[in-house]
């Protein structure tokens, strides 16, 4: 009941804008702009180097600060679910940017995993956002050539603490083993490219849960996809012209 009405009021009833608050705007252009995936690229944890064991090569789609990280929450936590869309736009570019595994016309099936919230904090926030934003941005994926679609085939194991507040370690050691691949899942999944897809990361200890459970299962995971990260996440990349120029010297 309270996720269909919070959506036709988001619809019907013009509000300020969940990015920068401009009047009578869900979401005003220039907020809309910070998620439409041109700043996309391949990002790790910034609290580790490398990232925890077994996290699988992440792009995001957006910077996780301002305006982006204002929609990201009001989505999440303030259930505006008409931001399912821009943030699946955001998704969908970090997918094609390298999250698929060079996602394409023709290059096979595309599944898109969202990593799952817990039950107690969907019954709380009425909807589960990862797996709102993966609907939206399959859909983005298929107008782009992409053959895309959505399997929710992990579920929580066990209960785990708020992550709030947790360390990197602390919250690998909380997630260890939480998730696991509903039955029937790898059958679903059989012979698709996997992508994780989240809406933020951090520490990468989700993720990397979330591949754990899916190997485990026997399935590969090419790659993972989030909607944005923060900015010191992204990787910087050396232009080919760059580094051919230091090779001859």
């Amino acid at each position: 009941m309270r996720g269909w009405w919070q959506e036709l009021a988001g619809l019907v009833l013009p509000g300020d804008c969940a990015g920068c608050g401009a009047a009578r705007a869900v979401l005003c252009p220039r907020c809309r702009d910070a998620l439409s995936g041109a700043g996309a690229g391949p990002v790790r944890p910034a609290t580790r180097r490398a990232g925890p064991v077994g996290l699988p090569g992440v792009h995001a789609g957006a910077r996780y600060e301002g305006a982006v990280r204002a929609v990201v929450l009001a989505h999440k936590e303030r259930g505006a679910l008409p931001l399912a869309g821009p943030l699946g736009t955001a998704l969908a570019a970090a997918v094609l940017r390298g999250g698929g595994g060079g996602a394409g016309a023709g290059a096979g099936e595309l599944v898109l995993v969202p990593v799952p919230s817990a039950r107690r904090a969907v019954r709380a926030r009425g909807h589960d956002p990862a797996r709102r934003i993966a609907l939206a941005a399959s859909g983005r994926l298929r107008r782009a050539g992409a053959p895309a679609r959505v399997a929710p085939v992990l579920r929580p194991r066990r209960r785990v603490a708020d992550q709030a507040g947790l360390g990197a370690r602390e919250r690998l050691e909380n997630l260890a083993g939480a998730l696991e691949v509903c039955r029937g899942g790898a059958r679903v999944t059989a012979g698709a490219r996997i992508v994780l897809v989240d809406d933020v990361i951090t520490t990468g200890a989700t993720l990397a849960e979330a591949a754990r459970a899916l190997r485990a299962a026997g399935l590969g995971v090419a790659g993972a996809a989030v909607v944005a990260a923060p900015a010191d996440s992204f990787v910087r990349i050396r232009s080919a012209t760059r580094t051919e120029q230091k090779s001859c010297e």
